[in-house]
């Protein structure tokens, strides 16, 4: 016949032999009992008030009066076997034996045992087992006993006894009960064995035992224990149909309220699963955590607000933007949707932002508006951090009626623009050339009580230079001198292309001039849109003097400055010149565009010039904008 006790080994489904018997001697004790590793530590607080409890207090203990539990816990924490045992107990019966025909109640051994492995006294509590089978006829042993001794074991940690007193069970011929089952399990958890929780659970239910709250329970820790979501709401949503079918034993009112805390232990194994899946390093971990999240409603689980504001939390990586998303959506569809944590939305803000889902940040600040809690101070900076990205790649490209639309939005949103970002639409208008775009930002930021700084008048004039405005843009620069603001290196350039570009090449050089009175060295760039200004205005000769200059300012020419000067160069019918410029440009090792190739060809082959255009090179494959 099969041990009742299989299930507790490793190959639990096998029937376990029998140990063989020697008639002539008596049952050996099993060798239980093992010095202690460290130092025994003080008796705890617990230890005493569970002793007190049994005995009601105590004061020593004469024949037939109360059992003072403390003191014989206090005398038993040092035992190391039976015979130490007896001797305690002898003194607290008053001198006698087991002659006497006078014994402890057995209430009192497993409440000591109980303490003996709140403390760790395993060895203590092993010893008094071993008493009561010396002592008794067999009678005192029973499944209680074990099982306070199982509690002991887990108690104490020393997981690797537990197959002795299973054993010892075993050779009693006492079989296992449900609390014996139970606390198996919960030292499995303990230990991280999963697949012997089950095991055991699987037993239970094979031996015709009845379950308990505690049994559903322990399995349901094992599960939060793996961190497995689905495995946890399939198995509550499999016991919440037997309880409807009427399939478990108990109260009904009873199990109502075990499914509550079932259900909430369901949430926790789900939001552990879910935060595992969001740190983890899978290919897409936002669509794991959206499966957990499905699986909890085709369950039937709802948890509650906090259960998904901690979940966004966890969300942190550009990759969470989807179920971040969907968080925040199911929080607001709930009853209690208005009182969703502003600090979640203000993290919902910042990822979104993260994830470069702007307009989907937008959107949460638009719910802050509308539907609340209000936005604070951090709110705002978050959204204006993320228009300000917008208006950065407005811009870089130049798309100045988008740029425009942004800065209507923020006003729109009860954000005030500040000078950064009236400043971003000015070099959007700049960049694209909309000089009447640009007067019209000036204006209006004016109008709003801003003061333009140098790049706000540095944007103003560029665009006004581009649009060939030059008597206006002289006298935005009058107005930036007359107020106070002073001049970088960008404005300088843009006063020097402008007389360039009027022709007025006396005042360009002055400008120059006031640039190093002013401590402001020249660059490649302030040449390169002098000679631009010229190649516009047609004047070849005026571009070819400026690129000499560049020289007496110590300044290397670029693969623009030779692009442009080319360019003029041809416009001004002098091709060999610009075919010298281009092979001096190669010679210098500098990487010209297939324009400027194209153009010195071109030029060559329309005026006939006598050119050996082989010397050329190949033709770049590249191309450069040479007006960037």
């Amino acid at each position: 016949m099969a041990s009742s006790l299989a299930v507790f080994h490793p190959a639990g489904h096998l029937p376990s032999p029998r140990r063989p018997q020697n008639p002539t001697c008596p049952r050996a004790s099993l060798k239980l009992l093992r010095p202690p590793a460290s130092p025994p530590p003080r008796r705890s607080r617990g230890f005493a008030a569970e002793s007190a409890a049994v005995s009601g207090g105590g004061g020593g203990r004469r024949r037939g009066g109360p059992v003072d539990v403390v003191a014989v816990a206090a005398a038993l924490r040092d035992a190391k076997t039976a015979e130490d045992v007896k001797l305690s107990v002898e003194g607290f019966l008053g001198g006698g034996g087991d002659d006497d025909g006078e014994h402890l109640p057995l209430q009192v051994y497993t409440s000591v045992i109980r303490g003996l492995g709140k403390e760790k006294r395993l060895d203590a509590a092993f010893a008094v087992v071993e008493h009561l089978k010396a002592s008794g006829d067999g009678s005192t042993l029973n499944q209680f006993v074990y099982n306070c001794l199982l509690g002991a074991v887990k108690n104490s940690g020393e997981f690797g006894r537990i197959q002795d007193v299973l054993a010892d069970m075993e050779a009693q011929g006492i079989s296992p009960n449900i609390v014996t089952f139970n606390t198996l399990m919960s030292v499995y958890v303990e230990q991280g064995k999963i697949e012997e929780v089950l095991r055991v659970y699987d037993d239970i239910e094979g031996r015709g035992l009845v379950p308990t709250a505690a049994t559903y329970s322990t399995v349901m820790s094992a599960y939060k224990s793996a961190g497995d979501g689905f495995a946890a709401l399939k198995f509550f949503v499999k016991l919440r149909e037997r309880h409807k079918n009427g399939e478990l034993a108990g109260s009904p009112a009873d199990w109502e309220q075990e499914f509550v805390k079932y259900e909430k232990l369901a949430v926790r194994v789900c939001h552990m699963a879910m935060r595992r899946s969001l740190a983890g390093s899978a290919n897409n971990p936002a669509g794991a955590a959206l499966k957990v999240l499905l699986a909890m409603d085709e369950a039937g689980v709802k948890p509650d607000r906090s259960y998904y504001e901690r979940l966004v939390w966890a969300c942190t990586g550009e990759e969470h933007y989807t179920i971040a998303k969907e968080l925040y959506q199911r929080i607001r569809e709930r009853d209690d949707g208005e009182m969703i944590s502003l600090s979640v939305c203000n993290h919902l803000i910042w990822l979104m932002g993260r994830a470069k889902k702007w307009w989907a940040a937008l959107e949460i600040y638009e719910d802050l508006l509308e539907k609340g809690p209000k936005p604070n101070n951090l709110s705002q900076e978050l959204i204006r951090s993320h228009f300000n990205v917008l208006l950065n790649a407005a811009k870089r490209r130049g798309i100045w009626r988008w740029a425009v639309s942004l800065l209507e939005k923020m006003q729109e949103k009860g954000l005030e623009p500040g000078s950064r970002e009236w400043n971003a639409v000015l070099l959007a208008c700049s960049r694209a050339a909309e000089s009447s775009a640009a007067v019209d930002t000036f204006k209006r930021m004016i109008d709003r009580g801003l003061k333009p700084d140098v790049v706000s008048y540095g944007a103003l004039l560029s665009a006004l230079e581009k649009g060939r405005l030059y008597d206006e843009a002289l006298r935005v620069w009058e107005h930036m001198r007359k107020v106070g603001v002073d001049p970088n290196l960008h404005a300088y350039t843009i006063l020097a292309s402008i007389y360039a570009g009027k022709g007025d090449h006396g005042k360009a050089d002055a400008v120059l001039r006031d640039m190093l009175s002013a401590k402001i060295e020249p660059t490649v760039v302030t040449f390169n849109a002098i000679i631009t200004a010229c190649w516009r205005g047609g004047e070849g000769g005026a571009a070819f003097e400026w690129f000499h200059r560049m020289k007496m300012h110590k300044v290397e020419p670029d693969e623009v400055t030779y692009q442009m000067l080319i360019q003029a160069l041809v416009q001004d019918g002098k091709p060999k010149l610009a075919y010298e410029m281009y092979i001096r440009a190669s010679n210098q090792g500098l990487k010209l565009s297939s324009k400027s190739y194209d153009t010195v060809v071109e030029a060559c082959q329309d005026y006939a010039s006598v050119i050996d255009l082989s010397s050329l090179g190949p033709r770049p494959a590249m191309r450069v904008d040479p007006s960037r």
